[in-house]
């Protein structure tokens, strides 16, 4: 049996501390990442709080089979995703998104990428949006690791930067409240569309559709070389078993979705 760990400093505890959780409480932030030469990155907790948007929609269209939603925030995407018939699970490191997620009528669990996770190698369709491709600080490490999540030949649909980038950086949460100093930095990355689509080739990814809507860049890759894991171990079989209890019922995975 194998054990996926997540990598040292991937800022989990981080994520799931005080300031994003008073966001996502409010519905609203302010809430940045600060770098560690004080540089900042607005994050749009009210549009990630809101119903899934046009943009949202434009690649929630593409998903097929079902649908695993990696740092999946308040849920809006697995919700919709959900309210549409398809079997979808959010996972997040943080207690105030997955419980904001299961309220609006998703199923989620809280767990990092880089931790067992239900039905590994059997996913349709990952989703990495709002600037998921960061997670960790290293893409080419994330995209690995989801090739073992999806089945063989699955679909992944990722959100670049909406510029031309490709930076590592250290960052942390900031809402206005913390004092300097007392929130510790982790890891993060940026990475615009031209720098997603080196990294993912050089994992095996292959493009097979790219986009744009209201300024938001999408690419969705397919990986024919998907490296399996072996057997999850009884933690992981267990939270498969209550999160399988949280999805409709007699629902195709594969039911398209509605129109936008």
């Amino acid at each position: 049996m194998s054990t996926v760990l997540p990598p040292a400093g991937t800022g989990a505890a981080t994520w799931a501390a005080d300031p994003y959780g008073r966001a996502l409480s409010r519905g609203r932030g302010p809430l940045f990442l600060r770098g560690e030469d004080g540089w900042l990155l607005p994050l749009d907790v009210e549009r990630w709080c809101a119903d899934a948007d046009a943009a949202d929609l434009s690649a929630l269209r593409r998903c097929v089979g079902p649908v695993i939603d990696i740092g999946c925030g308040p849920g809006r995407l697995v919700a919709a995703l959900a309210a549409r018939g398809h079997r979808a699970l959010g996972i997040d490191v943080s207690e105030a998104a997955v419980g904001r997620t299961r309220r609006t009528g998703g199923a989620a669990l809280r767990r990092s990428v880089f931790e067992p996770l239900p039905d590994e190698g059997r996913w349709g369709t990952g989703l990495l949006v709002d600037g998921n491709i960061g997670i960790g600080g290293d893409p080419r490490a994330l995209l690995r690791r989801v090739a073992t999540v999806l089945a063989p030949g699955g679909l992944l649909i990722t959100e670049a930067a909406p510029h031309d980038v490709d930076e590592r950086v250290r960052v942390r949460l900031d809402d206005g409240r913390e004092q300097p100093g007392t929130a510790p930095h982790f890891p993060w990355a940026r990475v615009g569309e031209a720098a997603l689509l080196v990294h993912a080739r050089s994992e095996g990814w292959e493009p097979v559709g790219q986009w744009e809507a209201d300024g938001r860049p999408f690419v969705a890759l397919r990986r024919a070389r998907t490296v399996r894991t072996t057997s999850q171990d009884a933690d992981t079989a267990n939270s498969a078993a209550v999160i399988s209890s949280q999805f409709p019922r007699n629902l195709s995975g594969d039911i398209p979705l509605a129109g936008s």
